[in-house]
């Protein structure tokens, strides 16, 4: 039953009477406190029922307490700002000023404050697709990676893009989300715009690279827009392809399209190749025809010459000029006949049995060289045959032949 009514025998909430033994009374515990906290500090106090008075310091007491306590509060305003690393002093929540990296001290707190940022870190965030740390793996994020390109194709793309801090004021006045939030947002704007104004086929094969650096532009224009402080280091296309229901045909449309290509080539270095050799040719034909045009030139000015020679000479001299004309003109027809002409008039009984080929062979060295060879002659025959025949004078051949053409 409760403590208080009737037959409870006046015991208390603890199990105990109303006697001596119960639980101190508060007002004494307050008492016994002022009169120790008098003692301490070197005054006294008088308690009254019901209360007390608060302990009095006296001030030389109070002065030492007072310094270290203003001492202690003035050292919470230390800090350092490690290398790499920009402090940011705040005063009443406003922009104050930015410390670099070293010892540094700011009013403590309430009046200043200040906040730490990594200004030459390297971030990276991954747009359309994430990366497991743990396993490697990459998932990719459809809500982020499927955009639609100028010729009303959906194509399946991941960007990655590294930044770092280069205001840290404006990043921390302008931003309110995290970094990574903020860029990632602004990547994928971006990237929609740049690849809304190009084909599937430019994005998926030779404007990797362009659309990219288009990317990086358009991304740093959009940050600097807003004054976030952000700085973009790179922007790295890391895939892009065709969504996986259209993939293994987008895949055969590329094999043609890279035959296509191969073909071009070949056909392309079969003309580099005939091309030039075919001008080759032609300038070869040319330059001979120069130079046949020249010798042919050359020599019917040689011939109009030696006949204009020949003519000057057969006015002076008709009789031996025309003579001297025909015997050349024999000497030339007989140097490159392969008969033979003996002259039986001599008396002599030679052997019919001659070898014509060695003949031939000696006339024609005797004709290139000025000189005769004695041993060529075989079969017992020597070139004792035509000492008879080249004896002869010029002025007796001429009458022979004289006599044969009257």
């Amino acid at each position: 039953m409760p403590w208080n009514q009737p037959g409870s025998n006046n015991r208390d909430p603890w199990g105990q009477g109303n006697g001596q033994n119960g639980p101190p009374d508060l007002d004494e515990v307050i008492r016994d406190l002022q009169k120790k906290f008098g003692g301490l500090f070197g005054g006294g106090g008088s308690g009254r029922k019901g209360g007390g008075n608060l302990p009095s310091f006296s001030s030389r007491a109070i002065a030492p307490i007072a310094i270290i306590l203003v001492g202690l509060w003035f050292a919470t305003g230390f800090y350092v700002v490690e290398q790499g690393q920009q402090g940011v002093e705040l005063r009443f929540g406003a922009y104050k000023t930015i410390k670099d990296a070293g010892l540094r001290w700011h009013l403590p707190y309430p009046i200043e404050s200040v906040e730490i940022v990594n200004v030459q870190q390297i971030r990276t965030v991954e747009v359309g697709y994430r990366t497991n740390t743990r396993s490697n793996q990459i998932a990719g994020v459809p809500r982020e990676a499927l955009m639609l390109t100028a010729d009303e194709n959906i194509i399946d793309i991941h960007f990655a893009v590294q930044y770092d801090i280069k205001d840290p004021r404006e990043l921390l006045f302008n931003v309110a989300e995290p970094q990574d939030l903020v860029v990632r947002g602004a990547t994928e704007s971006a990237v929609r715009e740049i690849v809304g104004r190009n084909t599937m086929d430019f994005a998926i094969t030779g404007g990797r690279a362009e659309i990219a650096q288009e990317t990086k532009v358009l991304l740093q224009q959009i940050l600097d827009r807003y004054d976030t402080g952000i700085n973009i280091k790179a922007v790295e296309m890391q895939n892009a392809q065709p969504p996986a229901e259209v993939k293994a045909a987008f895949d055969d449309a590329v094999k043609a399209r890279e035959d296509e290509e191969r073909l071009k080539n070949e056909a392309q270095a079969y003309q580099n190749d005939i091309i030039p050799r075919a001008r080759g040719g032609a300038a070869r034909l040319e330059q001979e025809a120069v130079a046949y045009q020249a010798s042919v030139v050359a020599a019917a000015r040689g011939e109009a010459s030696r006949f204009l020679q020949v003519l000057d000479e057969y006015a002076k001299a008709p009789n031996v000029t025309r003579d001297r004309l025909y015997i050349d003109a024999l000497e030339e027809v007989y140097g490159n006949s392969t008969k033979l002409v003996i002259d039986q008039g001599s008396g002599s009984n030679n052997v019919m049995y001659l070898p014509l080929d060695q003949l031939i062979r000696q006339r024609s060295s005797v004709l290139s060289g000025g000189q005769s060879d004695a041993g060529s002659g075989g079969g017992g025959f020597s070139s004792g045959a035509f000492s008879a025949t080249d004896s002869n004078s010029r002025q007796e051949r001429s009458s022979r032949l004289r006599s044969l053409t009257q």
